[in-house]
């Protein structure tokens, strides 16, 4: 199991020094392991910037206070707090706290420090790279007045020779040493080669797999999180345009280059999760001079997910998209149109500092199975300082009735690995299950973190359905009905299949014409999302055909 988390590893650096209470350092701790969290995991504190688009951040404010202590820095304190009761007419309860501080910017994703941890579980640091706005002097301090304030310590790559300019809209990571960033990296930081970069990311942060990925013709300022989103250690929500259209082209190709070169942690292929990149309300895309819409610039809090919206017609979909991805999830919009025209919505103004005493869970769901007769074996990695004193396994066939309780046992505790197994289960079910964790200190956590509203699933097919495989394929590619129908704009087309397909999906008129070609490759395994806008097309019905060597299979789409 260890192979599969290769953040585990220790670091060897230029400094000795210990990381005692308030300092900041320009090396990171010698000969311990070191893990950057994900955004995901449980979190103390979200930080934000008290400037310009106030009516976004006081909905920011209103729902993460929830969730964790909201640090709101503010040149003047009162006067931002007058405004979010009076103007805004949010609540302020004890979680909001003001901290005077001056600034040039809100886009504190870009400036602020990233969560990493000791021996993955243990000690809780920040660390702070060189912004790469150096004349926003400020917004370079901000970082340095949440960690007093918070208590933590930070270690800045700041001075030579780790020096290293980044920018947290750029970098995101699963928690286990993957992490992806555009080659912006590469381009900020000339004097550096890039193996350089990576040993600097791998001594500070813990990063071993650094996947970097062309940047994008049409996005200025070149951050994946306006285009991409880890959902979980193997899920990647990229975006997606109409074919050829905009930063389409390159976005596909970027997804090919993962999927074709790096596998998730569990060393498994990535799978992907596609969201629509809208119009601007003028329906201009990025190329034609229009506002970078984006659904990927989401954060999380703990429980909640906030999400960029704009206009009903496309926010419909996305934000299904995101509730199907993340069941259990509380999914809450904010209107981002007064803010999208600068290139930024709601994960670039907001930052995220983790739990000091995490207690770490992941696991890789498990898959539809045909095995009517032997067990499910659910095995989880399960970490905590103090030790884990014991695990449990809760598994439901119905999820409006009781959960069964198993113990889970370790396994291996040179890995942190516990194990348990569903009995097996009779064609024809659906097996929803969350993992618990129980520390020796008397902490508990679940993942999903969610649970138990929120679940993994997986599915025991009929075995008398292998005998009819191919009817059985065809019949499960639209298993779920495309949407919105009737449509009159960016429409949603699920495919499901139980293993990689090629597939031919096309749109058809009612005279039998090729309207559309949807897509010509390969399917991954799961459910798999394509797009198509009909804004442009004549009412009437239409017919969306999936081909494979199996066959074909039709659904109708009606466009008025």
């Amino acid at each position: 199991m260890k192979s599969l988390y290769k953040g585990v590893i220790l670091v060897f650096v230029l400094g000795v020094q210990s990381l005692n209470a308030q300092q900041i350092l320009d090396n990171p701790p010698q000969g311990v392991s070191i893990r950057t969290a994900a955004e995901w995991e449980e979190v103390q504190a979200l930080v934000v910037t008290w400037r310009s688009y106030p009516a976004i951040l006081a909905e920011i404010i209103r729902y993460a206070q929830e969730e964790c202590k909201v640090i709101v820095h503010a040149t003047n304190p009162s006067s931002a707090q007058s405004d979010l009761i009076n103007l805004y007419g949010v609540p302020l309860g004890p979680n909001v706290v003001f901290e005077p501080q001056p600034s040039n910017s809100l886009w504190i994703r870009d400036y602020g420090a990233n969560t990493v941890y000791i021996n993955d579980v243990d000690s809780l640091f920040l660390v702070d790279w060189k912004y790469n706005r150096p004349s926003r002097v400020q917004d370079d301090s901000i970082p340095r007045a949440y960690a007093r304030l918070l208590d933590l310590n930070l270690v800045q790559t700041t001075q030579s020779p780790n020096l290293i300019v980044h920018t947290g809209g750029n970098f995101m990571s699963d928690g286990f040493g993957n992490a992806f960033s555009s080659e912006l990296i590469l381009e900020e930081n000339p004097d550096k080669s890039e193996a350089q970069i990576d040993q600097i990311m791998n001594s500070f942060m813990g990063i071993t797999e650094y996947i970097k990925m062309p940047t994008l013709p049409y996005d200025g300022i070149h951050h994946i999180d306006m285009h991409m989103k880890l959902l979980d250690e193997e899920t990647l929500l990229f975006g997606q345009y109409p074919n050829g259209v905009a930063d389409g082209p390159q976005i596909e190709a970027n997804m090919l280059y993962v999927l074709d070169n790096f596998n998730s942690v569990f060393g498994t292929p990535y799978k992907i999760v596609r969201v629509v990149q809208p119009p601007d309300d003028n329906n201009r895309y990025p190329n034609q001079n229009g506002d970078y819409r984006t659904y990927s610039n989401a954060i999380f809090i703990n429980k909640t997910v906030l999400l960029p919206v704009y206009e009903e017609r496309y926010d419909t979909t996305a934000l299904r998209v995101w509730r199907e991805s993340l069941p259990g999830y509380r999914i809450v919009p904010i209107d981002c149109n007064d803010i999208i025209p600068a290139s930024g919505a709601i994960h670039c103004i907001t930052h995220t500092v983790g739990v000091n005493d995490p207690l770490l869970i992941s696991h890789q769901p498990l898959s539809d199975t045909y095995d009517t007769e032997n067990a499910y074996v659910v095995n989880a990695r399960i970490q905590h300082r103090s030790g884990i004193s014991n695990a449990k396994l809760y598994y439901t066939d119905d999820t409006l009735s009781s959960y069964v309780e198993l113990p889970m046992q370790e396994v291996n505790s040179a890995e942190y690995t516990w194990s348990a197994s569903i009995p097996a289960q009779p064609g024809d079910t659906e097996i929803f299950y969350y993992i618990e964790g129980n520390s020796n200190s008397g902490k508990s956590q679940v993942r999903p973190i969610v649970a138990p509203d929120g679940w993994w699933k997986f599915k025991v097919i009929d075995t008398s359905s292998v005998v009819t495989y191919q009817q059985d394929a065809l019949d499960k590619l639209f298993s779920v009905s495309a949407f919105p129908n009737p449509s009159n704009g960016i429409t949603c087309i699920p495919v499901y299949t139980d293993l990689p397909l090629s597939l031919v999906i096309e749109v058809f008129d009612i005279a039998g014409r090729l309207v559309e070609t949807v897509s010509h490759s390969k399917t991954m395994s799961g459910e798999n999302r394509y797009y198509i806008n009909t804004a442009s097309w004549a009412q009437g019905v239409y017919q969306i055909k999936a081909t494979s060597h199996y066959g074909s299979t039709s659904q109708k789409l009606i466009v008025r």
